[in-house]
């Protein structure tokens, strides 16, 4: 397994639309180990290989307390279960140390490929809910931050650019 570079706000390669998975294969298989190694390593709950330049449509997600329930998604789809809201403070990867309030649906219906090229479905709500929808926003090129205030997105696009810069 590796570790692979997340991409950083405002890299536009964040903004690329993702493209489904068509043979799920063992360099894809390789894909998702990396992605989940390198979720761990940050210290998340979810990537998208859209953050790490890859742009096919595969999430990781692991919402438990113990970091033991790792889930693969291979070209997700979701659907809304019911008009519910709710609001969570989301932080990102690819925003490192930014958490903003953002609400989504509450409860959703995932559908997608598992690594056997299967496909399953399971109901979310909570925090599992909420990081898959923000991977899969990611997947279309879409950041947490778009659903931000226009002045709060810039003033986090000028200090990722400064930290950035001094990192250098």
């Amino acid at each position: 397994m590796a570790l692979l570079k997340i991409l950083i706000f405002p890299d536009q390669r964040l903004r690329t639309v993702a493209k489904d998975v068509l043979d799920i294969n063992e360099e894809i298989k390789t894909l998702c180990n990396d992605l989940l190694e390198t979720m761990y390593e940050g210290k998340g709950i979810g990537l998208s290989a859209t953050q790490v330049n890859i742009h096919k449509r595969i999430l990781v997600v692991d919402v438990s307390e113990e970091k033991d329930s790792p889930m693969i998604f291979i070209n997700p789809s979701v659907e809304v279960l019911g008009q519910e809201e709710k609001t969570y403070g989301e932080g990102c990867l690819s925003v490192p140390g930014f958490f903003e309030e953002v609400s989504r649906p509450a409860k959703i219906k995932i559908t997608a490929l598992n690594l056997g090229g299967e496909e399953f479905s399971i109901e979310a709500e909570d925090l599992l809910a909420v990081a898959v929808q923000h991977e899969m926003d990611h997947l279309d090129g879409k950041i947490f931050v778009d659903f931000l205030s226009n002045l709060k997105r810039q003033r986090i696009k000028q200090k990722l650019i400064k930290i950035s810069r001094t990192a250098v």
